[in-house]
């Protein structure tokens, strides 16, 4: 219990500190020459749309940025009580190794697609209603996704 008490009093100094420093920020730049801001700022990587690929039904519900290279996307149809997952490409190109993945700890299961694409892997189809599922993409060894998420009603009957 002290510990969890010492994780909970840290958290909130770190989150305390972050938000000091957001309130700060804005004060700060505006001191700085507006020239100096515009050529300051990084630009905001473009993230890549869903293309539809897993068809017609299925509802994007998570999806993580793969660093500049585009994004994975996890989507859902309640009709069919599947999920699926595909790798996007911001920007189509040359072919390069890519990946999709979805899978659930028990009964352990995973269906990937890998190859070299030029513009998306998958689609990856996955009956995991009731289930927690781990999902991630993969663009030229840059790796996003995340591990037991969407979890699905647990009194979801599985078939």
């Amino acid at each position: 219990m002290t510990i969890i008490r010492r994780a909970s009093a840290i958290g909130a100094a770190v989150t305390a500190t972050a938000c000091a420093a957001i309130a700060v920020a804005p004060a700060a730049a505006a001191a700085e020459p507006a020239a100096q801001r515009a050529t300051a700022a990084p630009k905001a990587a473009a993230a890549a749309k869903y293309n539809g690929a897993c068809g017609s039904g299925y509802s994007v519900v998570n999806s993580a940025q793969i660093g500049t290279k585009g994004t994975v996307f996890l989507t859902y149809s309640s009709a069919t009580g599947k999920n699926c997952v595909v790798t996007v490409r911001t920007t189509p190109a040359k072919a390069v190794h890519m990946t999709a993945s979805l899978g659930f700890a028990s009964p352990t299961t995973t269906v990937t697609d890998t190859g070299y694409y030029t513009t998306y892997a998958g689609p990856v189809y996955l009956d995991a209603r009731g289930l927690c599922v781990t999902w991630r993409g993969e663009i030229s060894g840059e790796v996003a996704g995340k591990n037991g998420t969407n979890c699905g009603s647990l009194t979801a009957n599985r078939h």
